[in-house]
């Protein structure tokens, strides 16, 4: 069983340009459902839009969930400042220091888009005292349009209204020594890595040792992605980033198998039964408990659904920052994911 590399970094290109903060989610996931559908899978979608991909296995004995999310941290339009500069709230949980300075692109609700930046309140050096040391938050931070609106009036008239998107850059870039260096690689990489398995089962005709739902959340960095899944579904594992930096093991080389986050510990047994595949297959792997975590297995077992539930991904640096990963990594948690579906 031969992984097309390839076709998974390629795959990753594509995602990150499609802009996908949480709650604005549709655009990725019809990208995501017309990929699958030209591999030859059958898909349906939940209400609240996660896509499932249903692959059939050589036996029914159980039957697995695989899910990465698809939604990525990002702003929206708090309320529009008599300067014609917009005040933001957060979707999700930004790093708010990384983003000062960094282009952003207001969506409207009739999809509309128009550029900006993302600025402190207090940007100049030559005016502001506290240019440099002022806080980075949503209240002290600011999006300045590249319009000329110098009123609440100027940027109503270009339908821009409260509750908009703010989706702001991934800077994808993939390395001649291997790094993936992008925002969002939480979760994108992991979406590439499931689809990498479903090129790669179709290519080489395939199937899992059971029926498995391949699943693509749209609302995880809120923490309720997963809450609801397929009710024959015994088995969950999600595919999400693994954490790196203090006390931890892991490192961008490395497919992170998680045994405990901020909800408590994972499965025993599927967490058990990761680590012995990972030495088996003699895998670059770290064994971490990640502090101020929560991932879609978490969200399903608080919707009360009776599953088994791990968690495993790539280690990537700085997370909910400017991330960064190895293709290492991401090539030990394809091997790692292809063996619990196989093995």
């Amino acid at each position: 069983m031969s992984l097309n590399m390839e076709y998974v970094y390629e795959f990753l290109k594509k995602i990150m340009a499609i802009d996908s903060p949480s709650g604005y989610t549709h655009f990725a996931i019809d990208f995501l459902q017309n990929e699958a559908e030209n591999l030859g899978y059958q898909c349906s979608r939940n209400v609240k839009g996660n896509l499932i991909v249903e692959v059939a296995g050589k036996n029914n004995d159980q039957v697995l969930g695989v899910c990465a999310h698809v939604d990525t941290l990002g702003l929206m339009v708090r309320s529009i400042k008599s300067n014609g500069y917009l005040a933001i709230t957060k979707l999700g949980g930004p790093l708010m220091p990384t983003l000062d300075g960094e282009y952003c692109t207001i969506i409207t609700r009739d999809n509309k888009r128009y550029s900006g930046t993302i600025l402190s309140i207090q940007p100049a050096a030559h005016v502001y005292k506290e240019a440099s040391t002022l806080a980075r938050n949503d209240e002290t931070m600011e999006v300045r349009l590249d319009e000329i609106v110098k009123s609440v009036e100027d940027v109503k008239a270009l339908g821009i209204q409260n509750g908009d998107i703010i989706a702001y850059d991934s800077k994808t870039l993939i390395t001649e020594s291997g790094f993936i260096k992008s925002r969002f690689l939480d979760d994108k990489m992991s979406v590439a890595i499931l689809f990498g398995i479903l090129e790669m089962f179709k290519r080489e005709n395939i199937l899992p040792n059971y029926k498995t739902y391949f699943m693509f959340s749209t609302y995880e960095e809120v923490g309720h992605g997963m809450s609801s899944i397929p009710e024959d579904i015994t088995e969950l594992l999600a595919v999400d980033m693994g954490c790196i930096g203090t006390d931890l093991s892991c490192t961008e080389y490395d497919v992170s198998i998680c045994a405990k986050d901020s909800r408590g510990p994972y499965d025993y047994q599927m967490t058990s039964r990761l680590i012995e595949l990972a030495k088996k297959h003699e895998l670059q792997y770290a064994v971490d408990i990640y502090p101020y975590y929560g991932s879609d297995v978490g969200a399903a077992l608080s919707g009360g659904n009776n599953i088994k539930g791990a968690l495993i991904g790539p280690g990537v640096c700085a997370s909910h920052g400017m991330e960064r990963t190895h293709k290492q990594a991401v090539e030990n948690t394809l091997k790692l994911l292809k063996a619990y579906l196989t093995e």
